[in-house]
């Protein structure tokens, strides 16, 4: 009994991961759209990665990953220190690169 109830109690902690398709990044020292393109680009290379989006403002990088692909937390975040950036925080999000788009732009009107 104690067995399913540690196994259920690992499922439950485990699936809000599976839902995640996009891992968003809050990064330091980011000033200028050479910053965000770098990252973009060296991003984009990554073979899970759909899309990435940076946001300048709210110093946020949103990777998507492709269907049925799972991000790499540790090689998007060495990615961005090696162009030059600290990350701060780096997190499992469920929300689209086209959301985040949305969201910016509708905060700079």
């Amino acid at each position: 009994m104690r067995n399913i109830i540690l196994s259920l109690a690992i499922l439950a902690t485990t699936l809000p991961a599976f839902a995640a398709t996009s891992v968003k990044a809050t990064v330091n020292g980011m000033v200028c759209a050479f910053c965000a393109q770098g990252i973009e680009k060296s991003i984009s290379k990554m073979d899970a990665t759909k899309s990435v989006f940076v946001d300048l403002k709210s110093k946020v990088v949103l990777v998507e990953a492709k269907e049925g692909k799972t991000l790499d937390h540790k090689a998007i975040g060495a990615a961005i220190v090696d162009a030059g950036y600290d990350v701060v925080k780096l997190e499992a999000s469920a929300e689209s690169v086209e959301a985040m788009k949305a969201s910016a732009k509708s905060a700079r009107k």
